[in-house]
């Protein structure tokens, strides 16, 4: 396994690594809307939070040696239902044409009163 870990997301705040690369997956964390220097978030737009969050995702691919095409599999968790069609529209102008497997799951609420976080497999080319 390799450790995936960049500046230009946020970092892990617990026991965990940003992304983990085993044969040729790669395995991303949870990202919430932390920015890279650790400001979080909270106040900020639904739309907003799942820019950054997206934004973390993409740099611990870019990172990796990976793009956005590499993706296989996108799991969302929206505090609320109602943020699906902001998310969808967020999601779709960052990945373009690429379209993933993905689930978007409802909860009641999130670590830190945030309101999106996103985990994803992607594939990894050597």
């Amino acid at each position: 396994m390799k450790i995936i870990q960049t500046a230009n997301a946020a970092r892990p705040a617990g026991h965990y690594a940003q992304a983990v690369r085993h044969g040729d997956t790669l395995y991303i964390s949870g990202q919430l809307p932390v920015s890279p220097d650790g400001q979080h978030n909270l106040s900020a737009s639904f739309a907003e939070q799942a820019q950054i969050t997206l934004n973390n995702l993409l740099e611990i691919l870019k990172a990796a040696g990976a793009a956005p095409e590499d993706l296989v599999k996108v799991t969302v968790y929206v505090a609320g239902v109602e943020h699906w069609p902001a998310f969808d529209s967020v999601y779709a102008a960052a990945l373009g044409d690429h379209r993933p497997a993905r689930a978007v799951v409802p909860v009641p609420e999130l670590h830190h009163g945030y309101l999106v976080e996103i985990e994803a497999v992607a594939r990894y080319l050597a």
